[in-house]
């Protein structure tokens, strides 16, 4: 009966410790999936944002540096204005300084010490005449003294003002490195834990077939040319050559070498050249994507695009409407 009692109780035991293992799972069904890897699609998808927010804060960076240098161009040119201001109110001192010691020692004394002794009417009017003029002339200075001194206070407040947005524009260029570097080491993290053939789907095929033969403008076949000779190269954050680029350092130089200026931001060469819609695209072209716009590509005809794509992919020749494509530009 003994043995009889304790078969019972060990399969009532069994049959406990199963329902509870199975609450278990029901209440932490995470549990269960804790080992499971994450299909490509999801890996893909990831892999995609971090990318792009990467590259969003990198372009925020090369706007910061260009704001950079404009402030610091303005700041320039606003010291100069400053000293030639300084050097102006300076001189006028001394001017006023002269005259006020003349006037009292000699000048005013004397023509005032006439003005009472003299009997001679004519002289007494000529006399006080001298008198008005002195103080005339002395007040036009004091008043033109004052009206450059004020303008000397504008234009150190000015200076100040342009110290402290370059200070801010600074503070916004480390802030924006600093996400860059975040986002890209997330972005590695994903590349490392990858086989060569899943990275290779992941990042897409490279367009392998001959460069489309579209009729296009001298300057605008010179620019491609250029970017197309960079097709393989090192896709870097804040690059422009000769060896990597980012998005904008790419088709900055590829249209420099026609001879069109283009600053080294996606946003910014958005904002230079002629608006286009998708239908009026010609080959030489800027493409631009996502919302708000961090990437930029060069449009070359059937339906492709050449960009420096992302660290993973390099420069290449991808479709045109590989990413989000919010509208286009033709410099020049």
């Amino acid at each position: 009966m003994t043995d009889g009692r304790k078969t019972k109780t060990s399969a009532l035991v069994a049959i406990a410790l199963a329902a509870l293992l199975g609450v278990l799972a029901l209440a932490y069904p995470a549990v269960a999936d804790k080992t499971k890897e994450p299909d490509l699609n999801t890996v893909k998808a990831q892999f995609e944002r971090l990318s792009q927010e990467a590259e969003a804060a990198s372009e925020r960076a090369n706007d910061a540096k260009t704001y950079i240098a404009n402030s610091q161009a303005r700041l320039a040119a606003l010291n100069t204005d400053l000293q030639k201001q300084q050097d102006l109110v300076g001189g006028m001192r001394q001017k006023i300084a002269t005259i006020v010691v003349e006037q009292y020692q000699t000048h005013t004394l004397a023509t005032a010490s006439q003005l009472v002794l003299s009997a001679d009417p004519d002289h007494f009017i000529d006399n006080l005449n001298a008198v008005s003029s002195s103080n005339d002339m002395r007040s036009v200075v004091l008043d033109d003294y004052n009206t450059q001194l004020r303008r000397l206070e504008l234009r150190k407040e000015a200076v100040q003002d342009e110290n402290a947005s370059l200070k801010a524009l600074e503070r916004d260029l480390v802030t924006a490195q600093k996400q860059t570097q975040a986002k890209a080491d997330e972005v590695k993290k994903i590349v490392d834990k990858l086989e060569r053939a899943e990275l290779a789907k992941l990042v897409g095929a490279a367009y392998g077939g001959p460069m489309p033969a579209v009729p296009t403008s001298e300057r605008a076949a010179m620019a491609i040319k250029f970017a197309m000779a960079q097709v393989g190269k090192s896709y870097v954050y804040g690059a422009a050559g000769p060896s990597a680029f980012d998005c904008s350092g790419l088709t900055m130089r590829a249209w420099g070498t026609s001879g069109v200026g283009l600053p080294h931001s996606s946003k910014a060469q958005f904002a230079t050249g002629t608006k286009i819609s998708e239908a009026q695209l010609q080959p030489g072209d800027l493409v631009f994507y996502y919302t708000p716009i961090s990437h930029v590509g060069m449009y070359i005809g059937n339906g492709k695009i050449v960009n420096a794509q992302n660290p993973s992919a390099g420069v290449r020749v991808t479709d045109l409407h590989a990413m989000p494509y919010v509208g286009a530009v033709r410099p020049g």
